[in-house]
């Protein structure tokens, strides 16, 4: 099977930073809206008027509970983290998302639950998100091409959900597949992948509190080059793994095989946890570019998150677990 490459990231492409006062002020204040008016119309927030949209909004008028998880490091700018991302459904370019997501169709959308769980059904998404606690999260995004942001995600723990529906004495891993349209998404024309884009993880690591499901960032709802309405954030594994636009969770009792896994698993394995001392076949994994920034820094096991998921791996050889 032939290999896909990413593209080649040139200095070019990124976008200068804007720089912040206050990140609290920020995120508490109107300036995130602001920014958003920055952008082309249409491009950062899908259409008013969804049901779903409209559950989440009535729920971003209060103040959430928000949680920083990146050390006080400076914030991503809206902008940058609304221009620059990898979302191949709608092309390998950096910006190809930014430009072509107002085709993606977000209203109705329904979230599949299958397999091993108590509870399962085809279920819309406000019903299910009437359901959640709404929180802020600031979590690092460590990109396997060795670019990374600090990104303000609104959402819930995927373990709510889960405990929501009931897992029974087989579940051992959670599959999480993305929309498939290729009539309106470019990128599916395209044999990068076998489409539709699967991801996955072991049980434990999604009952993890960190998993998060994101449905909106900055206080805002999930802007469609962001992977809208709703996608996975796993902050300690490279940036593939955290599934976009996500349509179907199913819990499973054997391993599955994952997209980029398949496609080529000598560059991409199952687990995809960060880790500075292992190296990408084709680059150095110790540092990082953080966007917006000028040089590069050095790359933190598992994304910082040590403390929190080391103990999950605690008998795995990561050099061979990759």
């Amino acid at each position: 099977m032939p290999r896909y490459r990413y593209p080649t990231i040139p200095e070019s492409e990124v976008t200068p930073k804007a720089l912040f006062e206050s990140r609290r002020k920020f995120l508490r204040g109107s300036l995130s809206l602001g920014a958003a008016a920055t952008l082309a119309p249409g491009l950062l927030l899908p259409s008013k008027g969804f049901a779903w949209q409209e559950v989440l909004e009535n729920r971003l008028d209060g103040k959430l509970p928000s949680h920083d998880w990146a050390g006080d490091e400076e914030l991503t700018s809206v902008s940058d983290i609304t221009s620059y991302n990898n979302f191949y459904e709608f092309g390998t370019g950096k910006r190809d998302p930014e430009l072509y997501a107002h085709r993606l169709e977000t209203d109705p959308w329904s979230l599949s639950l299958e397999g091993e769980l108590e509870k399962t059904g085809i279920y819309k998404l406000e019903d299910i998100l009437k359901k959640q606690k709404f929180e802020e999260r600031i979590y690092r995004l460590r990109c396997v091409e060795a670019w990374s942001m600090v990104i303000p995600w609104v959402g819930f723990p995927l373990v709510d959900l889960l405990k929501q529906h009931g897992l029974t004495s087989r579940s051992k891993y959670v599959v999480f597949e993305a929309v498939y349209d290729p009539e309106r998404l470019r990128g599916q024309r395209r044999s990068i992948i076998e489409w539709p884009y699967r991801e996955a993880l072991r049980i434990d690591e999604a009952m993890h509190p960190l998993a998060f499901l994101a449905v909106g960032l900055y206080g805002e709802p999930m802007p469609n080059q962001n992977g809208a309405p709703i996608r996975l954030v796993v902050p300690w594994k490279y940036g593939f793994k955290s599934i976009k636009s996500v349509v179907s969770i199913k819990v499973v009792e054997d391993k599955p095989v994952t997209s980029w896994e398949e496609r080529n698993p000598e560059e991409y394995g199952f687990y995809a946890n960060v880790n500075p001392n292992v190296e990408h076949p084709r680059w150095s994994q110790a540092r990082e570019r953080r966007i917006g920034e000028r040089g590069r820094r050095e790359t933190l096991m598992f994304n910082g998150y040590a403390d929190e998921v080391a103990s999950l791996y605690s008998d795995m050889d990561l050099r061979r677990f990759y």
